[in-house]
């Protein structure tokens, strides 16, 4: 049995799906983690019926319900390979429309403020500056513009617990890895960033999924599980969260925050959407500052390629062992993006343009609801994914669905992707900050509309 396949076993105890079912949505789930690979060689069918402790007949059911999703090729005398993600067609209109990227919308001023800031930077910066070793975690001016960026939703920040990183994604690697040992426990959401299992599966660290209901992870589960067995940390993405937009509300910030408190478990809140909303809570490292690490950046609020982030940690020490962290997996950030992003935040361009992002941000809201008005589905008006329930109604489990709008030309990713208890919803998330302007973004919901309305068989593609 191959190595990505070895957390298969508890996973397949906790589901309460069939196993045969239950095998596909593994297999997807890894594929989204990056455990498994387009082309990865799968173990043959009585390897795994073995390893897992299944009938043959159970494994290849799984295997065959794998391969109607698109998510396996067996080749004869050569066994049985990932096929991973189906290559796009092109829309009537000429391209594809890509929604499964969670990325902002890109204001049509956004293109040429990049221009003229770029343009200022290179005519009055050192050229040589730009490749050079910089300040490992930021010069004072650079802290100085993330200390003005995050004080819009930590007011009391410091110079002396503050980074700058190469994006959210490195600081959560330098977290996890500081916070946990191979072996150690983190606990979550049972839904979550697909980026966190991925990060927690190359480090060696077991992710714990936290029951939920309507409002979020249940804090008298976090207090069970901290009773028993103390987790190394909580992670948490409490404004806007990915995939599900919920937002954490008051009321249970501050009692997963007592949790934390009394148990003394460290958190990692992961806040890429926090400037969003013009509303959002406090945030937790204002109700626990003594555990909370806090991360933000702009790749969220302002573009996908901005791969800038700050993190507020703790105290001076825990910031300095952090720091030891990313220097380690990371060296350093692009010393030209973080110049950009610090030139924007004093300028006032970087606060311009996130008030134009929320503003596209709604207008697209706007036209999901009128596109998919007949489907339920979970947004912020500010925000730019939306979180749709599959409706028992339809003839679609989704990943098929997902399956089918690629060969459409649409991007999007089913709930297996999220799911950190082995039971993923029946859900699609969809970005809508991916299709270049609205009526792209009103044509791929169209189709989505459309495709979810029509019986599955008209669908599934002839073999």
């Amino acid at each position: 049995m191959n190595n990505p396949a070895h957390h298969w076993i508890r996973k397949l105890e906790q589901s309460r799906k069939p196993a045969y079912l239950t095998i596909p949505d593994l297999i997807e789930e890894d594929l989204a983690s990056g455990r498994l690979r387009p082309r990865d060689r799968l173990p043959g069918l009585r390897d795994l019926a073995d390893a897992l402790c299944l009938n043959y007949t159970t494994v290849a059911r799984g295997y065959a319900e794998a391969r109607k999703r698109g998510l396996l090729d067996a080749r004869a005398g050569s066994g049985t390979f990932v096929r991973g993600r189906t290559q796009t067609l092109p829309l009537a209109g000429g391209s594809s429309i890509e929604m499964s990227m969670n990325m902002p919308p890109e204001p049509p001023e956004l293109a040429a403020r990049l221009r003229a800031s770029a343009a200022n930077l290179l005519q009055n910066t050192d050229p040589y500056q730009l490749l050079r070793y910089q300040d490992f975690g930021g010069t004072a001016a650079d802290r100085a513009a993330g200390i003005a960026w995050l004080r819009h939703r930590l007011p009391d920040c410091t110079d002396d617990t503050v980074l700058v990183c190469p994006g959210i994604h490195s600081a959560l690697v330098a977290l996890v890895s500081q916070l946990a040992r191979p072996g150690d426990m983190l606990c979550l959401d049972s839904l979550a960033y697909p980026g966190i299992k991925a990060i927690a599966s190359q480090l060696g660290v077991r992710l714990q999924a936290l029951a939920r209901d309507d409002e979020g992870p249940l804090p008298h589960a976090f207090e069970a599980l901290c009773k028993v067995e103390r987790p190394g940390g909580f992670y948490c993405n409490p404004t806007l969260q990915n995939p599900s937009t919920l937002t954490l509300s008051m009321q249970r910030r501050e009692a997963l925050a007592d949790v934390a408190l009394r148990y003394n478990v460290p958190i990692i809140e992961d806040e890429p959407y926090g400037m969003l909303p013009e509303d959002a809570p406090a945030a937790l490292a204002a109700l626990a500052p003594e555990l909370t690490y806090h991360v933000t950046g702009l790749s969220k609020t302002l573009g996908a390629g901005l791969r800038v982030a700050y993190l507020k940690a703790p105290t001076a020490r825990q910031t300095q062992r952090v720091a030891g962290a990313l220097r380690a997996t990371t060296v350093m950030p692009s010393p030209f993006t973080v110049l950009l992003a610090t030139q924007w935040i004093n300028d006032g361009t970087a606060r311009d343009m996130l008030l134009s992002i929320r503003a596209e941000a709604g207008a697209r809201q706007a036209i999901a609801r009128q596109t998919l008005g007949d489907f339920a589905f979970d947004a912020h008006p500010h925000g730019f994914h939306l979180w749709l329930p599959i409706p028992s109604r339809c003839d679609w489990s989704a990943s098929e669905l997902a399956l089918q709008l690629r060969t459409q030309g649409i991007g999007a990713v089913a709930g297996a992707a999220f799911s950190t208890d082995g039971n993923p919803p029946n859900a699609l998330r969809l970005c809508l900050g991916g299709p270049q302007d609205r009526e792209d973004c009103r044509e791929a919901l169209r189709r989505v509309a459309d495709t979810l309305a029509d019986p599955h068989h008209l669908h599934m593609p002839m073999l």
